[in-house]
């Protein structure tokens, strides 16, 4: 039954993200496939898999532990404050900060967590931004 609910969670989101996709108001000046296209190929993919769920569901569903779950909605937290950070203090630090602790998470040593949550940030920040020149969010200090 819980893979069911999952599955139509997982369409209900589907749609409000198709439905917010439709909103975004195109410019002009953009491409053939404008800026909608993305969105509603993740909201297409999101929708035919979560009605995969909801339609065989696996028979004997395990659920995660309660420490296991905490980990997992600590895990959603960081993602949304990443999200909600991102326009304050800038790609830089927030994807440092949210790459940081998601690998400490994923099982790797302190030290190591933070040489990747930099070297991740800085990575995608030279590829991005300098090599690309996509725009990013810009924090306090300019990048």
């Amino acid at each position: 039954m819980s893979d069911r609910v999952f599955g139509l969670f997982g369409l209900l989101l589907a749609i409000r993200f198709a439905f917010a996709s439709l909103a975004i108001e195109e410019s002009f000046l953009s491409d053939v496939v404008g800026p909608k296209a993305f969105p509603l190929i993740i909201a297409t993919i999101l929708g035919l898999s979560s009605i995969g769920i909801a339609l065989k569901p696996d028979a004997s569903p395990s659920w995660p532990d309660l420490g296991r779950f905490v980990e997992i909605m600590a895990a959603v937290v960081v993602m949304v404050l990443y999200a909600e950070l991102l326009p304050v203090i800038g790609f830089v630090f927030s994807t440092a900060f949210a790459a940081t602790y998601l690998t400490w998470r994923l099982g790797s040593g302190a030290v190591a967590s933070v040489v990747t949550g930099v070297g991740t940030s800085l990575g995608i920040y030279v590829v991005f931004h300098l090599l690309l020149g996509l725009s990013l969010a810009r924090g306090p200090l300019g990048f």
